[in-house]
């Protein structure tokens, strides 16, 4: 466990993983046998996914594991390193792309994984601009997609804003996507019933009834009748125009200057 003193050292820490706090150490003899950081890190990810990120807390973990609060600080310092250790932890899940792939496949790929992951840990989305990111795991995605976007053939230049444009339309569709889901839940409905309701309540609002049947008319072209087929869709369709984005902007990049024609 970390004292005063040594907090007072080192304040202004931002990342777990750029502390050189030792994630272990000799358990003492009042230790429970048994308690490690990743047996911690893994009960956290359990908690999170079955309470959310509001009623996490040092004393419900304890709770989890049957063991006091006082024992989890032998293996961190704060609650928010043990939100930083669980969010790197589920980046483990995303396994890399074959290598051999086209670029669009991989990057595909990826970018479903991603989504997955959002929508099956809610409360990722709210962690990922928190912390650095900059844990094992996390690292090994960004370098997986870094990968990818240089096999796109775009200059250097353009990489980042590919892999911004990408990757931050996946996280938004991924929080939305994962949020409603939990919405749904909670309200103890199905995805569709909630949305059958929702858009019900909507038309038994008179200055909002043109807007409703405008979105039913775009709804009913799209040719999805479920909530998920909507979803699948969209998200098929937006990542189709992201990627032809990218091709486009390479052979663009790749093309020849076109001559001015001469004064005449």
């Amino acid at each position: 466990m970390v004292s005063a003193a040594d907090r007072a050292k080192d304040p202004a820490r931002t990342s777990v993983w750029l502390n050189h706090r030792p994630p272990s150490r000799t358990r003492k003899p009042d230790q429970p046998a048994g308690l490690d950081r990743d047996r911690i890190t893994a009960a956290t990810v359990r908690l999170l996914d079955a309470e959310g990120l509001a009623k996490f807390s040092m004393r419900r973990l304890a709770a989890e594991l049957k063991v006091t609060a006082m024992s989890l600080y032998w293996y961190v310092d704060t609650k928010d390193d043990l939100l930083e250790l669980a969010l790197d932890s589920v980046y483990s899940e995303i396994d890399p792309p074959q290598e051999d792939a086209p670029w669009e496949t991989r990057l595909r790929a990826l970018a479903r994984a991603y989504r997955a992951l959002l929508v099956r840990h809610v409360w990722v989305s709210p962690l990922v601009g928190k912390f650095l990111n900059v844990g094992p795991h996390a690292m090994l995605m960004s370098y997986a997609i870094q990968d990818v976007v240089r096999a796109t053939g775009l200059p250097p230049s353009q990489q980042t804003g590919a892999l911004s444009a990408v990757f931050q339309f996946v996280y938004g569709f991924g929080t939305v996507e994962g949020q409603f889901a939990q919405r749904s839940e909670e309200a103890g409905l199905t995805q569709d019933e909630y949305f059958q309701q929702a858009m019900s309540a909507l038309r038994n609002q008179p200055q909002l009834g043109p807007i409703v049947e405008d979105s039913q008319d775009l709804i009913e072209a799209r040719g999805a009748d479920t909530v998920h087929e909507m979803h699948e869709r969209d998200f098929t369709f937006a990542l189709d125009l992201l990627i032809a984005g990218i091709d486009a902007m390479r052979e663009r990049e790749l093309s020849p200057a076109e001559e001015t024609p001469p004064r005449q």
